[in-house]
């Protein structure tokens, strides 16, 4: 006999004795990003910015966020547990984000640029933070983070140095928060020049792409190095030259090929490797095009690293089956131009493709081409992007390591 399924019990009344501000849970969720649909209630009035009281749908008390009720995200939840927040928790956050930078990970003594806050990652969704030499590098999402941005930029300073400031808020953000830029301004910086592991770059705000450079692959930079001594080097997707000036000046590669269709990106690249006096062939130019020239022109690399912008984004199936078909298209492409016994380094930095549909999907690359691969590593972004175990999406960057045969 079949069993009726029963409906879930009502969710318990807003009670008169919960201090107003206050929002109520529709569903149960640890997710530090509330949407619309999980929102059962909210007490009248709420400034948007404002901190809330958050109850789930027993009438429990289930913690503390900040609440907009006309964002895309109009509750982003900070704090869980049944005792109250002010806006002190930020600056513990805060403080606790930039201890795991100075003590354990002690990133200053490799590097004058790394990941100081990782929004979700470090418990503050909506704020992101990079720092190059005395320059704070600031992406906002969120009004509430807006509105409480002076002290913690004064804390920044004060823990880590830094002088100037340069904020960005993305204009369509900015319309859906509701944040007014002019409240906040940056700095009048430019670009500004920094170290990694010995090698010297240069950021060009307004130019760079996010928060100017990416600091996530420092690691993986370095550990390339190891593989390209010696070797013919080919970079897809080479940005303003990261893995291309690694694999010249830290492994001593006999030649290094840099490729990418921004015009700014190979110009800035190019600045990076004089200021190294290092020797890289710069080419301006789409990088499935050129893969496909070396492929009819029979020309191969002992080593090539596809490293290609977000090419799956949004929601829409039919945009992420393109953005997949994408991927697989550069990776057959590059493991051709691959010499037998070579190493392939392929990344993706779309959050909505996992790990394991990324491998899924370049092991239909490489057998479509009638290679095989022998994966040897799988690697993300470096120990200053942390991801909460309540925000596993936030683990973007995927990297395989493997040999081709």
């Amino acid at each position: 006999m079949q069993e009726r399924a029963t409906a879930a019990p009502p969710a318990a009344p807003p009670s008169p004795s919960w201090p107003e501000p206050w929002v109520q849970l529709r569903t149960f969720s640890y997710h530090p990003s509330i949407y619309p649909a999980m929102i059962g209630d909210a007490s009248r009035g709420i400034c948007p910015g404002a901190w809330v009281d958050v109850y789930d749908r027993n009438g429990r008390m289930f913690g503390n966020g900040v609440f907009h009720p006309t964002a895309r995200v109009p509750l982003r939840m900070v704090h869980h547990g049944d005792s109250p927040v002010a806006d002190s928790l930020l600056l513990q956050l805060l403080d606790r984000a930039i201890d795991l930078r100075l003590g354990p990970l002690n990133l200053p003594a490799h590097a004058d640029a790394f990941r100081v806050v990782h929004s979700d990652g470090d418990g503050l969704g909506g704020l992101i933070v990079d720092k190059f030499a005395d320059v704070l590098s600031v992406q906002v999402h969120s009004l509430g983070i807006w509105q409480r941005l002076a002290p913690m930029l004064a804390r920044l300073h004060e823990r880590l140095g830094t002088q100037r400031t340069r904020i960005e808020v993305d204009p369509a953000i900015a319309r859906q928060e509701g944040i007014r830029v002019a409240d906040h301004s940056s700095d009048p910086v430019r670009s500004v020049k920094f170290r990694e592991h010995g090698i010297r770059y240069e950021v060009d705000f307004a130019t760079g792409h996010k928060t100017g450079f990416f600091c996530d692959q420092r690691e993986n930079r370095r550990r390339l190095a190891r593989w390209t001594a010696g070797k013919r080097v080919l970079d897809l997707c080479c940005y303003t030259g990261g893995f291309a000036l690694s694999a010249k000046l830290q492994g001593n590669a006999e030649s290094v090929t840099a490729v990418d269709l921004d015009e700014d990106a190979i110009a800035q690249a190019r600045r990076n490797a004089n200021l190294n006096m290092a020797r890289v062939e710069w080419v301006h130019c789409d990088a499935f095009a050129y893969a496909r020239q070396m492929r009819k022109d029979s020309k191969s690399f002992d080593v090539v690293i596809l490293d290609p912008p977000k090419l799956v984004d949004g929601r829409d199936e039919a945009e992420q089956a393109e953005g997949i078909t994408r991927y697989e298209d550069l990776n057959s492409l590059g493991i051709v131009i691959t010499a037998p016994g070579g190493l392939l380094l392929t990344c993706s930095c779309s959050g909505r493709v996992s790990a394991e549909d990324f491998e899924r999907l370049v092991v239909r690359a490489a057998h479509r081409v009638g290679r095989k691969l022998q994966f040897l590593n799988r690697t993300g972004a470096g120990e200053d992007h942390p991801v909460l175990s309540n925000c596993p999406e936030s683990r973007y960057l995927k990297l395989l390591w493997a040999r081709v045969f």
